[in-house]
């Protein structure tokens, strides 16, 4: 069952969920609008190696915006940090932002029960958009759990402080 507004307005003050900074302003009537912060990040090397450490390059968004192009992928990272306590976190770009042809994430829109930090937000296009930072980009909704569950206490992207590049290398390393 998703939580409507309300019931994340509840689970919030809880301490079932944790979003930061909070405004009232952006909570819809079963979703939170979350903002994109002001750095992105791309991939320097022409071909990504999953069993390898990709490198990325980090830049700051400029106040007149940036501009993207389709073919490229673009890392970015929301203002708000969230944590999440026995709900599933999942993420959806907003509808005016589709609308532009601009995808917010390519497939890792769903959350960990316990997953806290920032989401890393894996952005492309359809042709050239501008962006800006702190455009509320994306949406997070919960679903409530049934049953027993083990949390998400510690993992690769666990606590994270910023952009998070790919780490599936690491999953190369467990064999």
């Amino acid at each position: 069952m998703i939580l409507t507004g309300r019931q994340i307005l509840a689970a919030k003050e809880a301490g079932q969920l944790r979003i930061e900074p909070w405004s009232d302003a952006r909570l819809n009537p079963n979703s939170y609008n979350l903002r994109l912060a002001d750095e992105l990040a791309v991939y320097t090397g022409e071909v990504l190696d999953m069993a390898k450490p990709n490198a990325i390059e980090t830049f700051t968004i400029p106040p007149e915006g940036f501009l993207m192009h389709p073919g490229r992928l673009y890392l970015g990272r929301t203002v708000e940090y969230t944590e999440t306590r026995g709900l599933v976190p999942m993420l959806e770009g907003r509808s005016s932002v589709g609308r532009l042809g601009l995808f917010v994430h390519v497939t890792a829109g769903f959350g960990d029960i316990g997953f806290c930090g920032y989401w890393t937000l894996e952005i492309s296009c359809i042709q050239p958009v501008r962006i800006y930072a702190g455009v509320e980009i994306c949406q997070i909704f919960y679903h409530r759990v049934d049953g027993a569950f083990d949390s998400y206490d510690e993992g690769k992207y666990q606590r994270n402080e910023g952009i998070q590049p790919s780490m599936l290398w690491k999953d190369f390393q467990k064999e």
